[in-house]
């Protein structure tokens, strides 16, 4: 049985977030401050920690930055903040993923799920670099912003990459066009859900070998697309 470590100081949300992960047969222990969060995922044994940004003590970047000195386990922010500077803070520090509030908790538990599964396939095949998302033969160097399948490295541009590693980072997630451009664009950005149609086609000539029947970028019709490990 997977354990997860939740450090949030909203008692009901991290109540919400634990009965939906006890559902799905996880152990799941709560801290509620920051000091204790740090003691409780330095103590091990803990296969991901769930990580509020804002807590009493020592708040979640600080706790965040910690706690990767010592541990490669998967990290995921959970956050009301949704400014863009915090999410690339967040990543920088070591989080995984970013997850901003509101958000279902259904969604949470797949996005747990899948970051799960990625580690598990990584230690599997050696170890794991956190510097590399790696799902069949497409290879991505993040400090490098390069980008390797089968072996050769492909150029892309700056929202193919990002498009490319916000799917590879939640592989078998089905992502709405409009979810894909709100994190990958933003908002207040010009433009609207076509665009997404048009880098998804772009990133399919480029990284599969027969882009009319795509291998690992998948067409989820009525709902979104999704990244096939």
């Amino acid at each position: 049985m997977k354990r997860i470590l939740i450090v949030e100081d909203d008692g009901a949300i991290a109540a919400i977030e634990r009965d939906y992960l006890m559902l799905s047969d996880f152990q799941v222990d709560i801290a509620a401050t920051g000091p204790e969060g740090l003691a409780m995922g330095r103590s091990g044994g803990y296969d991901l920690i769930l990580l509020d940004l804002m807590l009493p003590g020592l708040d979640g970047f600080a706790l965040c930055s910690t706690l990767r000195e010592t541990l490669d386990i998967p990290i995921l922010m959970v956050t009301a903040r949704q400014e863009d500077i915090d999410k690339i803070k967040g990543l920088g520090l070591g989080a995984d993923d970013y997850i901003t509030k509101p958000f279902s908790p259904s969604v949470l538990v797949a996005r747990i799920k899948a970051h799960l599964a990625q580690y598990d396939r990584l230690k599997q095949a050696g170890g794991v670099d956190r510097n590399q998302l790696q799902l069949g033969s497409v290879l991505l160097q993040k400090d490098a912003r390069r980008v390797f399948v089968d072996g050769a490295e492909v150029a892309l541009k700056n929202k193919e990459y990002a498009l490319l590693r916000f799917l590879l980072s939640n592989p078998d997630i089905v992502f709405s066009k409009e979810t894909l451009y709100e994190r990958i664009w933003g908002y207040d950005a010009m433009g609207d859900n076509a665009t997404v149609v048009v880098y998804i086609n772009r990133l399919r000539e480029k990284i599969e070998k027969d882009p009319s029947h795509p291998r690992y970028i998948q067409t989820v019709w009525g709902a979104g697309y999704r990244f096939k490990p």
